[in-house]
Order: C-alpha cells, then structure tokens, then sequence
C-alpha cells in the first residue's frame, strides 16, 4: 500500500500534516501493556511468545491510532542469538555474559544460526503483518552494532560505555571482530523481518554520540552503510531510518552517508538547526523532548514548534528518545491533537 503516510515521507513527499508514532509507543505507560506483560511472567518471555508481543505492539495502534506500528522486541536478542546468556534484573536492567578478548568473538555462535533463536520474532512480524489496519505501517528494527557491542563487553548498560572504549582502544582488532560479527547478524536478522512482513526497518545506534573523530567513522557510521547497503541489494525499495542518538553536528550528511531514507534526530538538538542542516537532505524524524508527556505545562507548545520547524521537508513526528515509563498515557492524546490540529 503505497500510500501509507510513512512511506510517504520516506520517500521525501512533503505532507500537510505529519505522520507520527512513538519510539517505546508499546510499553510500561500503558496499563494493558503492563497487565499483558505479567500475564507473559517475564521481559523475555514476552519478547518470545509472538502471540503477546503481537498484542503489545498493536495495543498504541488500538488506542492512539498511530501511523505505525514498531515490532516489540528487544536489541540484545541479537547477542542472545549469538550464544550470551541473558537476563533481565528488575528495576536495573539486562545483564549478558561478557566479550573481552578474540577468543570471546570467536566462541560466539556462527551467524547462519542466529534463527533459531530468533524465530519467534519473525512469527511475531507475520502475525502483525495480517492484523494490523491497512493504513498503519509495521516498522522492524535492531540496535547498530556499536551499541550492542557496549553492551556485550561490558554485560550491561554503562553512563559511558567505558569498557567498550577500553577494549577498542587496547584490543582494536578484536573489537573490530566483534563489530564485524554483529554487523553480519544484523543484516540476516533485519533481514529475516522484512521477508516476514517488515515495511521499514530502523536502526538505533543508542551511543553513538560517546563515539569521536575516527572512532565514530569505524564504528557507528561504516556498520551502518554496510547494513543498509546489503539490506537495500537484497531488498531495493526498502526504507530504512538510521538513529545515531546524540550525534550532535554529525547528523548532518548521516542519511546520505550510511544510505539511509531518514535519520531520527534526538531532543539535544533544536529542530529549527535540524531542519537547516539536516532535514535539507532528506526526511527527518524527531524530536520532541519525552519528559514533555509527564510534565505537559509546554506540550502544545512545543509539539506545534517542532512540527512548524520540519514543515518545509518530510518530516516523521516522534519523540527525541522512547516515551518513559511514568508518562501520562493522556498526554499522548494531547500530543496528537496538536500535531493533527
């Protein structure tokens, strides 16, 4: 269906009114997300049982009526598939056995068997693939390798992604491995969703942004072109948004640089400078502050400012980062009356 808002702004038309989802759109906000969660007993559980992750996903959908619909699942499935254990704590998040030599990286499970594991996923994308409304877009997604990697060295989520840049920076040869190594599995996971029924695919580099000067070439912007570059070859009309949070002026040129359709900016950067630097190359998908769902005072407000920012160019509306746990499922509401008008 080709005129889907969403496709629509991918492809750089200009629209009156601009199409809008969430990143997080399914999850701790909302009262059924959380009622159905229990009922799967745990995080992963959920991820893995394609019927419940099917019914989360579609829960915004039912409510919000959002433009699209983004596959619930999670990025560290990836390094799971790939033979680290993991766990979800509760109240501290994942914790992953751990990568910190070449002999890590070459333990790892060969990436041609990364679907067993992962199966559950693709059932849960043909599942939405039959139920979701005609006009909504199913949106398939992985974290960039650079991210995942943070996690698989350090076993869990760091303020700085500290022993990361610590192996980078005294083993760059076994770090390279391992960006290698993700990378591939990325491209045959993505891959694997958009034969399922996948319509777009994106790719959140959470990190990026602690990546500098030659290190954020190798490792947040090459993955990223080697991904979609191999995505496209097999899949020629597929578009895909690229997320580098906190790139900062490195948005500028990322879309073109990497071959993606859109670059999701987040909420550290005005979007009057986005729309100057970065939306004149292509469609841009950002970037309302999360914490203005909780804190509604300046919602209206800044929800009309950025829409009249990106007004001029394609433009996908959505959050500068995933909705919080604590915000009001109302405000979403609010949200969308001021985009709509």
């Amino acid at each position: 269906m080709t005129d889907k808002p969403i496709l629509r702004a991918l492809k750089g038309e200009v629209l009156p009114v601009p199409p809008v989802w969430m990143m997080r759109q399914a999850g701790r906000y909302l009262p059924e997300y959380r009622a159905t969660r229990a009922k799967a007993g745990d995080f992963l559980s959920l991820c893995y049982n394609p019927e419940l992750a099917a019914e989360v996903t579609l829960q915004p959908i039912r409510r919000y009526g959002f433009d699209a619909a983004i596959l619930f699942a999670d990025i560290l499935l990836v390094p799971q598939a790939l033979g680290l254990d993991l766990r979800f704590v509760q109240g501290e998040g994942p914790r992953l056995s751990t990568i910190t030599d070449m002999a890590g990286v070459q333990a790892l499970r060969p990436v041609s068997d990364i679907h067993e594991t992962l199966s559950p996923i693709y059932e849960t994308v043909r599942i939405l693939t039959a139920e979701l409304p005609r006009e909504t877009t199913l949106i398939g997604f992985a974290g960039a390798p650079w991210t995942v990697a943070t996690y698989m060295v350090a076993g869990r989520g760091t303020p700085d992604q500290g022993p990361a840049h610590l192996l980078k920076d005294t083993d760059r040869p076994a770090f390279t491995a391992l960006i290698d190594r993700i990378t591939a599995a990325t491209i045959e996971y993505l891959d694997a969703q958009v034969r399922a029924g996948a319509e777009v695919v994106k790719l959140f580099d959470s990190w990026a942004g602690s990546l500098k000067g030659r290190d954020f070439e190798d490792f947040a912007l090459s993955p990223a072109k080697a991904i979609i570059a191999e995505l496209k070859r097999r899949h020629p009309t597929l578009p895909v948004i690229a997320f580098p949070r906190e790139a900062k002026e490195r948005y500028v040129g990322f879309a073109a640089a990497v071959g993606a359709d859109a670059v999701a900016v987040d909420n550290s950067v005005d979007p009057e400078w986005a729309a100057a630097h970065v939306q004149v190359s292509g469609c841009v998908q950002g970037n309302l502050a999360p914490h203005h769902l909780v804190e509604p005072a300046r919602l209206e407000e800044e929800t009309r400012r950025i829409v009249s920012a990106f007004s001029k160019g394609p433009h996908i509306f959505n959050l500068g980062h995933g909705i919080t746990p604590d915000a009001d499922p109302d405000n979403v509401h609010r949200m969308l009356a001021a985009i709509r008008g």
